[in-house]
This record gives structure tokens, sequence and C-alpha cells, in this order.
């Protein structure tokens, strides 16, 4: 196992021992993600999991735990969940996984969020890490000029590229695709942010912000907690 792989299994435990019976816990998506579920289902707890995707579902359900849809439960109490960059303030960005208008639905039912990553997720400010930004089919070139205005005007010259795999476009489990939009950048996430979500045929942006209750990141000496 390589140095940065142990340290995602470790920040991944350490938020396991967070669970506790009876609990409501929302499930992240990524690689991050997978060792904090593994290392929930080895606990062997009494809990109600609501999945931020499909693929994180199905991990679950392997695992015994109890699965269930977003809104069949009262609110959820825990979501744990990795990120793609850890910035200022806890803002993140997040999507890479192709889960980011789920993954945001969970968190914003949530009562308390928890990010966890590799101290390499760490960046004093947020945009070295592409944009996710998920967008409906239909008309998605024309909604993607619409995006690099919206980016023009945080002044931001990225050109949002659509997301690909084996030469076909991603489809994220609710049938939308991603374009990623390499920003460098990003210098006021929120602004960002308001100017992606007024963008007709965008679904959802990969910037989460004032969500993150605290991260918890694997470093060599030991696992960090971080307060917004």
């Amino acid at each position: 196992m390589s140095d940065v792989e142990a340290q995602k299994r470790a920040v991944g435990e350490a938020a396991a021992a967070l669970v506790e019976a009876g609990m409501v816990v929302g499930l992240g998506t990524g690689s991050t993600a997978v060792w904090f579920v593994k290392a929930l289902g080895a606990r062997g707890l009494e809990v109600t999991c609501v999945a931020t995707s499909l693929a994180t579902a199905d991990l679950a359900a392997s695992l015994g735990l109890k699965v269930a849809e977003l809104g069949e439960t009262r609110e959820i109490d825990l979501t744990v969940d990795g990120a793609d960059e850890i910035g200022p303030g806890l803002g993140l960005i997040k999507g890479a996984g192709g889960a980011l208008l789920r993954e945001k639905l969970v968190w914003e039912a949530s009562r308390r969020c928890v990010v966890i990553a590799d101290a390499s997720k760490r960046v004093p400010v947020l945009g070295g890490f592409p944009l996710p930004i998920e967008v409906v089919a239909f008309g998605h070139r024309t909604t993607a000029l619409r995006i690099c205005d919206a980016l023009a005007e945080c002044d931001i010259g990225a050109a949002p590229r659509l997301r690909l795999r084996n030469g076909q476009p991603v489809r994220t489990d609710g049938g939308n695709l991603i374009y990623d939009a390499p920003c460098g950048r990003i210098e006021d996430p929120a602004a960002l942010a308001a100017a992606l979500k007024s963008v007709t045929g965008v679904v959802e942006h990969g910037l989460f912000l004032d969500l993150a209750d605290e991260a918890l990141v694997a470093t060599p000496e030991g696992v960090l907690r971080l307060e917004p």
C-alpha cells in the first residue's frame, strides 16, 4: 500500500470512529470515502446510510450496511465525504468522482459534515484542481459557452472541457454531463458559485462553501482535525 493510500485509510478509520449506533449517516463518494465506508462496515453498528452515488450504495450494501434513499429517513446526523481540494475556511472543490449533485444534496440535508482527505488536498487557494460543473445534456455545448461567460465575469479565462471516458461523455448517476474548468486560481469562490448557479443548464458545481463543519486530514505524522 502506498503512503498516500495508507493516509486515506487512516483518515477513513478516524472518521468511522465518529459514528454512533442509531445514527443516519451520509456516505461520500471517491477513493478516500471508500475507506470510510469499509471502516464503518467493519464496526458492525446499527446505522442507516444515505449514499451519494450508486457505487457507494453498492459498496455499503455489500458490507451489510442498511442503505436508504435521501428523504426516506429523518435528518442525516453525520455525512463523511472526501474532497479534491480543501482551501481556506474549509471551502472545497469536489466532483472528481462525478457525484457532485448527489453529494451536495446529502451534505445540505446533514446536521454535521466532515471532510476527509490526505495532506496533498490542502491548498492556500482553490482552483488548482479543475472545477467540475454538472450540466443537462440537452444543449450542453451552448451551456458551456455560457459557463465561459460566467467564468470571465470572475476574471477566470478557463475554457471548460467536456469530461470523457474512453472517448465518450461521462454520464452522472442522474444522466447529466460534466464539464471541468481549469480555473488555476479562484480568488472569490462565492462570486463564482453564484455566477455558475445563474446559468440555465447548469445543474450544480463542485464548489462546496460553508458546508464542512470540520476536516480530518491525514499526514505522515497522524490525523489533523481542522475547523473553518
